[in-house]
């Protein structure tokens, strides 16, 4: 399933979820929802400096949209009015606009207003790469600077059961190192080892994990093949688990900006997915984000 199918499924299902914009003053920021909303997939709570989100809209030619609310406020207080807006159920996601990433997920953790669960959050990213017929998802590229072994088997489980809501059941995950045997110099590969055991004993479910594996025989059948990986998950990888943020961020822009891949990311954990793009995303990047946080909220209803 790739991500413009996605969108087609989601306008073909008549489930239009409201999301709630934190900050939404910002043209790019604009452009995705307006994208979103031609697309008919979804309805938006727009936060912030009501003249300049006027000012986009117009831009956008859509001014007076039965689909958009203004709820004016000081971008200050956005995170946090939009995420109470989806505590309080008058929204069912939440996206973040003109706010840094800090304040926005000060907002999600707030004890009385937020969005905690108890889970781990983390970051998992879509991407439709050229010549894969299949999304290849990475985690986790923006949330956990070095996670331990259970927040990894945490990250997993949460990619696990966002890969399945968006169409990809019992994927197949690899947990990746510089290399494919265990080397008890290199953490990594311990704790894919551990990580591929725990998903045999039922603690890490519905899907396969292995490792370690390099990326090369993770998703090459070819390279895994040349050299003697064998396994369920060599070569057919769905999901990338990344040892590191560092990783998963290089791995994440080398696919955006050499790859040219197409691209859409959540942060999950929450009670709501959490629509979390950078500053840099285009707007198409955007809306793809908005398509899978909607895919995803879809299939749990």
């Amino acid at each position: 399933m790739l991500l413009n199918t996605i969108v087609e499924e989601i306008r073909n299902s008549n489930i239009q979820p409201i999301i709630a914009v934190a900050a939404a003053a910002d043209e790019e920021v604009i452009e995705g929802v307006a994208l979103a909303v031609r697309a008919s997939i979804a309805s938006f709570l727009l936060y912030g400096q009501e003249e300049k989100i006027s000012f986009f809209l117009e831009k956008e030619g859509l001014s007076g949209s039965e689909s958009l609310t203004i709820v004016p406020c000081d971008d200050k207080e956005a995170a946090l009015e939009a995420v109470k807006a989806v505590r309080q159920n008058h929204a069912h996601i939440v996206m973040k606009g003109m706010v840094s990433t800090s304040t926005l997920l000060k907002a999600v953790l707030h004890k009385e207003h937020g969005l905690r669960t108890g889970k781990v959050l983390s970051h998992v990213a879509a991407f439709e790469v050229n010549g894969f017929e299949r999304l290849i998802y990475v985690t986790d590229a923006a949330m956990n600077i070095a996670p331990d072994l259970m927040q990894k088997a945490e990250i997993i489980q949460n990619a696990i059961t966002f890969a399945a809501s968006i169409g990809t059941p019992h994927p197949k995950v690899a947990v990746l190192a510089a290399v494919e045997n265990v080397n008890p110099a290199m953490t990594p590969t311990l704790d894919a080892a551990a990580l591929t055991m725990m998903n045999k004993r039922g603690q890490i479910v519905d899907g396969i994990v292995e490792g370690p594996l390099a990326l090369d025989n993770a998703i090459s059948p070819e390279a895994a093949e040349h050299k003697g990986v064998h396994g369920e998950v060599a070569g057919h990888a769905d999901i990338l688990a990344v040892p590191n943020i560092e990783t998963g961020n290089i791995l994440y822009k080398s696919l955006m900006y050499f790859a040219k891949a197409k691209v859409g990311a959540v942060i999950l954990g929450a009670k709501a997915p959490v629509v979390l793009t950078s500053r840099a995303d285009s707007a198409e990047s955007k809306f793809y984000s908005i398509a899978l946080a909607v895919k995803s909220l879809n299939r749990k209803q």
